[in-house]
């Protein structure tokens, strides 16, 4: 299988392209993948552009065509849904042989997924997070999937270091409907979502959309659905020497942006931490 989707590719390389050709990844983004089965005389009337300029902007992303992207499209769902023993089973034949020990085989599947990651993410969406996070002036909401909150978590518990009002979302159903209730355009929710995405986090997206608060979104190459309505995406590279998704990267991700907060937030930070020992040690914590 492949380890970089087709969203994501045209996500990434919207840099590259013309206004007009800009238009065109957006509408495909927006109503991921079903934009993309339309014909190409349909998808440019919904861009407002050319049929030439669709054609254009699909050869950008290295494409031989029309029908070529749709192939890859067509493949690039087939892999946003497999099972985690279907990923590991197509993967077989891909990977260094049997004779290679599994210390090796991790080692270099770790580096490659770590450095592909980092290559992908550009200075402007992290800045951007960082921000959205280090300047937020209420709430900041954390919430992920059955792997992906352990993640979550992490983010939380760090950042719970650094500044006031950050927290997982209960997993309660009436405390979380209560919080939720609550949200609004100064808060930031952070959302985790990995393949084979949760429809329940989708939720989550769009009602913070509707309360008009800010989006952060950890997904994978292959994005979540709730990429079309998040601020600021940051993807990763998921290979891994098992059945499933590695979660190195984005734990390499989450420590990137920590410190970034951190440096954001300067004395701040430095002083909210230091009172936070003070706290611990009146209280015996530690």
């Amino acid at each position: 299988m492949a380890e970089t989707g087709v969203a994501d590719a045209i996500r990434r390389g919207m840099g590259e392209c013309s206004p007009a050709e800009r238009k065109v990844a957006r509408v495909l983004l927006a109503a991921y993948p079903s934009a993309g089965f339309e014909t190409v005389a349909k998808l440019a009337e919904r861009a407002g552009v050319s049929g030439p300029t669709v054609i254009r902007f699909v050869n950008r992303l290295g494409y031989k065509g029309f029908p070529d992207f749709q192939e890859s499209l067509r493949r690039d769902l087939d892999e946003r849904s497999a099972s985690p023993l279907r990923i590991y089973e197509s993967r077989q034949g891909a990977e260094p042989g049997t004779e290679t020990s599994l210390r090796d085989r991790a080692a270099s599947i770790a580096v490659d997924t770590l450095r592909r990651t980092f290559e992908g993410l550009t200075t402007h969406d992290l800045e951007r997070c960082i921000s959205l996070l280090a300047e937020a002036q209420g709430a900041i909401h954390i919430s992920g999937g059955r792997y992906s909150q352990l993640l979550g978590r992490a983010l939380a518990l760090h950042l719970q270091q650094l500044r006031p009002r950050v927290q997982m979302l209960p997993d309660l159903p009436s405390t979380r409907a209560a919080v939720l209730e609550d949200l609004g355009r100064r808060d930031v929710m952070v959302l985790f979502d990995y393949r084979r995405y949760e429809d329940e986090t989708l939720l989550l997206a769009r009602h913070a959309r509707a309360r008009r608060a800010s989006i952060i979104l950890f997904t994978d190459a292959w994005l979540s659905p709730i990429s079309s309505v998040a601020d600021v995406v940051l993807t990763s590279e998921t290979r891994a020497p098992s059945p499933f998704d590695a979660l190195t990267p984005v734990m390499a991700l989450v420590e990137t942006v920590v410190a970034g907060c951190f440096e954001a937030l300067g004395d701040a930070a430095t002083k909210r931490m230091a009172r936070a020992d003070r706290t611990a040690t009146d209280l015996g914590l530690y």
